[in-house]
């Protein structure tokens, strides 16, 4: 892996739930740990629930951490971290509409950021910035585009806006929290190829947050694998995904197969149904009730992850290094 630009060290968020006398915790990620290195593409795989926006959320200092630490670029990131910081780690939204005003046309809220971000910009070079902006990420003419309301644009279209407005502050890491995942499949593609020349013409890192082992696939250099708020495997996509470990990942591939490759009676891709506990979780692997191959040991205490070569980790009991 290249320099490390975030890195997250034991990483919690819990939130109360049932009311104020409630003592229940739901436990949305829970000890957390990972890198990303610079100019790289790391996908944040699992299910809904797994506590992948969860993390986003805590990265963009929408929620603050219950515990663990968090670094960019070599330094702490807190509460109070001025916008500078926080600019430089800019967060594209599954909605669009989560940070574009749709009364309001695309040039203001571009000008917006750009004067939020780059005061040293004049009026007239905001605007010509802007034009630049959305035709970096394929929105052309820039200037016509500039003059649309976000209703006028097609969701790929409002997408690539969400990329643009996170350029404005020259970012070294973009947060994308399922950028794909409204997005008919037939132009999804676009958009990870946008996703793919920011890393490649920029330089820019992404934290890529999807259910879709296919996409993350295509533009991701390494993959996590979440499981109901912990991280069970983690590794280069091509390794985790022509060979996955932990029998949650063989469920996740299990479900998107290759046609190319014979059926399989392997018992480990049975799912056994049983959802994840993560309000007041005991101890022992949370995938244990969903898992054939679970032992006494798995229910007891939860594994820690061991490394299978350099560059794969898995936290399973049933698999050996």
């Amino acid at each position: 892996m290249s320099e490390t630009i975030l890195g997250v060290a034991g990483l919690s968020r819990f939130f109360r739930v049932g009311g104020f006398r409630s003592r229940g915790i739901l436990h949305a990620t829970d000890d957390v740990s990972f890198k990303v290195g610079a100019g790289e593409i790391v996908a944040l795989v699992g299910e809904s629930g797994s506590g992948k926006s969860t993390i986003a959320r805590v990265l963009a200092g929408l929620y603050p951490p219950t515990a663990g630490s968090i670094t960019f670029e070599g330094q702490s990131v807190g509460r109070h971290s001025s916008r500078r910081v926080r600019g430089r780690m800019p967060m594209v939204f599954q909605d669009p509409f989560g940070s574009i005003n749709p009364v309001l046309r695309v040039g203001h809220s571009l000008e917006r950021s750009l004067k939020l971000h780059r005061s040293e910009l004049n009026a007239a070079a905001r605007y010509e910035e802007a034009i630049a902006l959305v035709e970096r990420v394929g929105l052309t003419p820039g200037a016509e585009v500039l003059r649309r309301f976000p209703h006028e644009l097609s969701g790929g279209q409002r997408q690539r806006l969400g990329f643009a407005q996170a350029l404005a502050s020259r970012p070294s890491l973009i947060l994308a929290d399922e950028p794909v995942s409204m997005l008919d499949v037939s132009i999804r593609i676009g958009l990870l190829n946008v996703m793919k020349d920011l890393r490649d013409r920029e330089g820019v890192s992404l934290l890529y947050i999807t259910h879709d082992l296919a996409s993350a696939r295509y533009v991701a250099d390494r993959m996590i694998v979440l499981y109901a708020g912990r991280i069970v495997e983690e590794g280069l996509t091509e390794e985790v995904i022509s060979s996955p470990q932990h029998p949650y990942t063989r469920l996740l591939m299990s479900t998107a197969p290759d046609p190319r490759l014979p059926l399989s009676d392997d018992a480990s891709l049975t799912d056994l149904g049983e959802p994840p506990k993560v309000i007041n979780p005991g101890p022992g692997c949370r995938f244990a009730p969903r898992c054939p191959l679970a032992m006494d040991q798995c229910r007891a205490s939860t594994p820690t992850a061991v490394a299978l070569s350099p560059t794969q980790r898995v936290a399973c009991y049933a698999v050996t290094p």
